[in-house]
């Protein structure tokens, strides 16, 4: 990738992982590591955003080359028409495509119900609020039904109480559909509340440093973050990144 002032810059290197797709699960894969490590440029890789430089990226079973809708990705800045409505907006992408204008609606509202923003279809994306915005972030990307939803630190920018709240959409989104969830974050907490599994990454150029299996609770309620069990898992990491810091430091 490039920096600001236009000079190359190595984001990601040796990094080799497999997703494999389970029908039933609804899985989320979370990619954790350090803000700058090269997290984002690997999304946008697999997304199809970018394209490689070395290696290749394989999506249902054939090399990603562009995008597709079969991948749908959220960014962490909030993006939406504002000459549309709520609804407009959903249905923007479906209207390019060709989407007869009855699909499109029976679609539009179907995505709004699975974001909790029915009764704000008819609204401007200015009357919402950050966590509304990225709702409907969501629901732009989820009318296309992908197959893996990838999603760059989507919820950065929220206040702690929203962004819980959000983290319980993501859950339960990714169980009701029954897709695969990709999500990049340098939040500890927000890792081990969402994931069934986390890979974390080095610093930059980003390396695969560990791959996690998150313990499966019973219970995702917000009260989970006090347990013990959720604070042994987070400690763990915590733990594995504070190691890599020390190398850095001795190197």
């Amino acid at each position: 990738s490039l920096s600001r002032e236009g000079t190359s810059v190595e984001a990601v290197r040796t990094v080799s992982l497999t997703i494999d797709d389970k029908p039933g699960c609804g899985e989320v894969v979370v990619l954790l590591g350090p803000s700058g490590c090269g997290k984002s440029t690997l999304l946008k890789c697999i997304a199809g955003l970018m394209t490689p430089t070395h290696g290749q990226v394989r999506s249902l079973n054939e090399n990603v080359v562009g995008t597709s809708r079969d991948r749908g990705m959220v960014f962490q800045a909030y993006t939406a028409f504002t000459w549309l409505t709520v609804q407009g907006n959903i249905e923007y992408g479906l209207a390019l495509a060709g989407v007869p204008k009855i699909q499109r609606d029976e679609k539009a509202k179907a995505a709004l119900v699975q974001v909790g923003l029915s009764e704000f279809a008819g609204h401007y994306p200015k009357d919402l609020s950050g966590g509304m915005k990225q709702r409907l972030a969501i629901a732009r990307t989820l009318v296309n039904q992908p197959k893996l939803l990838l999603l760059d630190e989507p919820f950065g920018a929220l206040d702690p109480q929203t962004r819980w709240g959000m983290q319980g959409l993501l859950l339960d989104i990714s169980r009701k559909l029954d897709n695969t969830t990709l999500l990049v974050t340098h939040d500890v907490s927000e890792a081990v509340y969402v994931a069934d599994t986390i890979y974390v990454l080095s610093s930059r150029p980003a390396k695969i440093l560990h791959r996690i299996d998150v313990p499966y609770f019973e219970s995702r309620e917000s009260t989970l973050r006090q347990s013990t069990r959720f604070r042994e898992v987070e400690d763990h990491i915590l733990g594995l990144l504070q190691q890599q810091d020390q190398s850095i430091h001795l190197a």
